[in-house]
């Protein structure tokens, strides 16, 4: 299922910068172009909740020490 065009050009991060949301159609996520949260879309409906966001995956998890 798609996300309306339209929506996607309106559709604002919900933390404070409220910065722009990069759509992954195959991934079915829209990604914050500031802090790099990812949103999920579930049946064509983007889920903007920060208590259900994944975290951007860190380059340091995991690094050699």
């Amino acid at each position: 299922m798609s996300v309306d065009p339209a929506l996607l050009s309106i559709l604002r991060c919900p933390d404070e910068h409220h910065a722009e949301l990069r759509h992954d159609a195959s991934a079915q996520t829209l990604t914050c172009t500031e802090c790099g949260r990812i949103f999920e879309i579930r049946d064509g409906i983007p889920v903007l909740l920060l208590d259900e966001a994944r975290q951007p995956a860190s380059d340091e998890e995991g690094g050699a020490e």
